[in-house]
């Protein structure tokens, strides 16, 4: 199994298109999976059409979904915080993406994303791993 990680720099509410990287990771390695995975209790990784506004609608639906105020328990962190941890419960901190001969199998429209709506967490990472058939 090959693995790297990638660093990323966040803001609150963003969503990162890493398809690029992970693309040039797999280059080569014949066919297997691609396992994606964000070692965060706050983000997650999700498979979305990008450059078409799709990015926003995504953070506004979570703001809409998981407003920023007092309701939540988990008080510690900025205001709203709570709504943070609630995240990967909806979009997953882990995929597996299908690879043939070195390339992702990913539809027309399909981006690899890492979604952080965590302003408190500005330095993140997300874990690429190839399993070979």
């Amino acid at each position: 199994m090959d693995t790297v990680e990638l660093s990323i720099e966040t803001s609150r509410s963003q969503v990162t298109d890493i398809t690029l990287a992970a693309s040039r990771f797999c280059a080569g390695k014949g066919g297997g999976l691609l396992s994606v995975f964000a070692p965060h209790a706050t983000a997650g990784l999700a498979l979305i059409e990008t450059g078409s506004g799709s990015e926003q609608d995504l953070v506004a639906a979570f703001e809409r979904l998981l407003p920023r105020d007092d309701r939540y328990l988990h008080r510690h962190g900025s205001p709203g915080h709570g709504a943070d941890h609630l995240l990967p419960a909806l979009v997953a901190p882990s995929l597996i993406v299908p690879v043939v001969d070195g390339r992702m199998q990913l539809g027309t429209w399909q981006s690899l994303v890492f979604v952080d709506l965590n302003a408190d967490n500005p330095r993140r990472h997300v874990r690429l791993s190839f399993v070979a058939a």
